[in-house]
């Protein structure tokens, strides 16, 4: 049995905190994105980082090497949405932050138009209104996979489901732009 294990932090902090460059535009990110704080920013930076080396490092290695490795890695990254069927290395390494943060669920349900803001589908998510596959989901950072886009709805038992909702109706008539 045994103590449960230590919990360690999923994300590296920046190298310069304190450039004006990097805050501005970190800040950018959290509104933008409708991020509660800049941890969730730096995880998703982190996991990007560590997708992009694993490429760095197999285009080093020769083609007999790296080809199941690199079917895994495009796999992988093809399933998550974050590139297309026919993708290469090079489209790894071209990956940004903006890119992994599209993928997660509160932008996928604010750009389906589930709600109106980031910030009103972060509240909608935790608060236990959306469903993947009939199954709900509280956690806005959740990375949204390519083949459960589509079964994203409202939670069956939820009350903004009904169409006579007040946010259902300020969604239809609302100008939304839909991306």
């Amino acid at each position: 049995m045994g103590d449960p294990k230590r919990q360690r932090k999923k994300f590296e902090t920046p190298k310069y905190p304190w450039s004006k460059d990097n805050l501005e535009t970190e800040l950018r990110l959290l509104g933008d994105y409708g991020l509660r704080n800049k941890r969730e920013l730096w995880r998703h930076h982190t996991k990007l980082s560590k997708y992009r080396a694993m490429a760095r490092k197999l285009q080093g290695k020769t083609r007999k090497e790296r080809s199941k490795a690199e079917k895994q890695l495009l796999s992988k990254l093809f399933s998550v949405g974050l590139i297309s069927a026919n993708s290469s290395l090079a489209d790894v390494l071209d990956l940004t932050i903006k890119d992994f943060l599209e993928r997660r669920l509160q932008m996928i349900v604010f750009r389906q138009r589930l709600a109106k803001t980031p910030h009103q589908a972060r509240q909608m998510i935790v608060h236990g209104h959306i469903a993947i596959k009939g199954k709900r989901i509280i956690f806005p950072s959740y990375i949204v996979k390519r083949d459960d886009e589509p079964t994203l709805t409202y939670a069956p038992t939820s009350t903004i489901a009904t169409p006579d909702h007040p946010i259902q109706k300020a969604l239809t008539n609302s100008s939304v732009p839909k991306s």
